[in-house]
């Protein structure tokens, strides 16, 4: 039997000293996809909805082997492209997108990935998460926090946020947290979620033991 308690909201003093707990535990954390250039990330970034980052490491190498441009993409043969990617999720959707998406960037933005959020969002499979994902890990432009499951599941368990809107969410905790810790925030969390914080919570081996509103994670009986 599962028994959820209605958890609390931390004060402000607390959100911060949460905050720096695990931006200190989890210091050498970054983002998850591996990239050399922004149309590598453009392209991984497309790839990974609902797909592992493990199955994205590991098919991008080949991929970026063989496209190296915009213009690769754009001209690219489907099913060639395709075979590349053939073990993601929604693979051939996801083609059509890349395919789309760096025409775009090679005939608008001449082969270059834009560095304005407006512009990114223009992109075919190109959403507000992955628009700040872009801008912070390819240009080093923090306009806001990434808002992933993880980032959903942890503000609401930890009371950093009380909303399952993303959009709420990343507003919520932009009005909270300094924006020194925005771009690596999401990558600190989803850290957090697999070593500590998962299904499963093993609270008695956390940083934030203590601190942490426990009342609000699920407890199984």
């Amino acid at each position: 039997m599962k028994i959820v308690v209605k958890m609390e909201m931390v004060n402000d003093k607390k959100f911060n000293e949460i905050v720096s707990i695990l931006e200190n535990k989890y210091k050498n954390v970054g983002y998850y996809l591996n990239f050399k250039t922004p149309i590598d990330l453009l392209v991984a970034a497309i790839l990974s909805p609902q797909t592992r980052d493990t199955t994205i490491n590991k098919l991008t190498p080949k991929l970026f082997e063989n496209y190296h441009t915009a213009a690769d993409y754009a001209h690219a043969d489907k099913a060639e492209l395709l075979s590349y990617i053939s073990s993601v999720t929604f693979a051939n959707p996801k083609a059509e997108r890349i395919i789309e998406a760096c025409r775009i960037v090679d005939e608008k933005y001449g082969g270059r990935v834009p560095d304005e959020k407006e512009d990114l969002l223009k992109l075919p499979g190109i959403g507000e998460k992955t628009a700040v994902t872009i801008l912070i890990n390819a240009y080093g432009k923090v306009e806001g926090i990434p808002v992933d499951t993880w980032v959903i599941k942890l503000s609401e368990r930890i009371g950093l946020a009380d909303s399952k809107n993303p959009d709420k969410i990343e507003e919520e905790l932009k009005s909270k947290i300094d924006k020194k810790y925005w771009h690596n925030f999401a990558y600190i969390l989803k850290e957090h979620g697999k070593e500590l914080c998962g299904s499963i919570p093993h609270c008695s081996k956390c940083p934030l033991n203590g601190i942490c509103p426990k009342n609000g994670v699920t407890k199984s009986l």
